[in-house]
Order: C-alpha cells, then sequence, then structure tokens
C-alpha cells in the first residue's frame, strides 16, 4: 500500500521536479532511481513478464521527461508516474491479445526446511491456474484489480491513475474478483 510521504521528503521531492522540469538531468537521475523500484514491481505485475515490464518502465521515463515541463503538480509525481506505467502497460496488454501468462512472475521462494516437493507442486499448480485464470481477464480489467489487490490503492487512486470514473473502477474489479472466484474454485 502507498503511504504518504513525510513533508520534508515532498519538498525535496518537489523541487527536484521542478529542478528536471527545467532540463536538470541529475534530478531526473534522482528522481528515476527514487521510483524505478515501485514502478518496475507494477509493470511485472500488469504484464507478467519482466522484460516487457523494464521496456514499459524504460518508455515510461522516457515519456516523464519529455512532458515534465508540462506537469501541473495537481498530483504528485508518483502518482503521475504511476499513471504513465499504467497507460503503457495497458497499451501493451491490448496490443498483445490474447493476454500474457504470468509465468515469467516470480513465486516467494519457501525456505528449505519447510518447502516439501508436493507443497511445491501444489503452489506452482496454484500459480498455474491464477496465470491462467488472470489471462481471461480484459486488459482494464486486469489493471483495475492488480492495483486494488496488489498494489493496496484505493478506488478513488486507481481512478486518477487510469483516467476513467469512481463507478467503472468499482464495476471493473468486482467483475474481475467475480471471474478470478469462478476460475479459481477449484482451489478453494
Amino acid at each position: 500500500m502507498t503511504e504518504r510521504a513525510p513533508e520534508g521528503v515532498r519538498a525535496d521531492e518537489a523541487l527536484l521536479v521542478v529542478r528536471a522540469g527545467e532540463g536538470d538531468e541529475e534530478a531526473f537521475e534522482v528522481l528515476v532511481r527514487r521510483h524505478s523500484p515501485a514502478m518496475l514491481q507494477l509493470a511485472v505485475r500488469l504484464l507478467g513478464d519482466r522484460a516487457d515490464a523494464e521496456d514499459a518502465v524504460q518508455d515510461a521515463f522516457v515519456s516523464a521527461w519529455r512532458k515534465l515541463p508540462e506537469f501541473r503538480r495537481d498530483a504528485s509525481f508518483h502518482t503521475w508516474l504511476y499513471r504513465i506505467v499504467t497507460n503503457r502497460c495497458l497499451n501493451r496488454l491490448r496490443s498483445r491479445r490474447p493476454a500474457a501468462d504470468l509465468d515469467s512472475v516470480p513465486e516467494q521462494a519457501a525456505p528449505e526446511h519447510q518447502a516439501s516437493p508436493a507443497r511445491a507442486v501444489e503452489s506452482r499448480a496454484a500459480a498455474d491456474a491464477l496465470a491462467g485464470a488472470m489471462a481471461g481477464l480484459s486488459p482494464e480489467q486486469r489493471v483495475c484489480w492488480v492495483l486494488r489487490e496488489m498494489q493496496g490503492l484505493s478506488y478513488e487512486s486507481i481512478a486518477d491513475t487510469v483516467g476513467i470514473s469512481l463507478q467503472a473502477v468499482r464495476g471493473r474489479v468486482f467483475r474481475a474478483r467475480r471471474y478470478l472466484t469462478e476460475a479459481m474454485s477449484a482451489w478453494r
């Protein structure tokens, strides 16, 4: 879940954004280093492929650099960047129909002493089932579901990030949940 940064960090970030908007490459480099991990995590969750996610995030940062002088600061830089990355990922998802497989998303490894072969097979099968189920979601539903369930964003933040109404977000998350619940019913 995203937390609100302390006042000093927000002021520091605001100064970096202003300087980067004026063409300061070093200031933008600091912003890239600061936000890359979160943006890459988001893109991997949305696209399911690390290489594709890295490309999307790189494209998003290039776009942010070009559009930074136009940034109105009515939202935080982080929120603005989230929107750019989400849109890049949505465009990639729409262009690659059918939806991508999530096999390349790394699983949390269990400690060696707790991992049994049977448990490992079961976990892999459940992950494969979820990947297959997620492939059945529309790109729009997938983005809203990932932002809500995996990134912990509020419905309002998702609406701002994706650029749709609050009701549309609620509807997409509801339909995604219903579909995934049905698709994963054998795993309950």
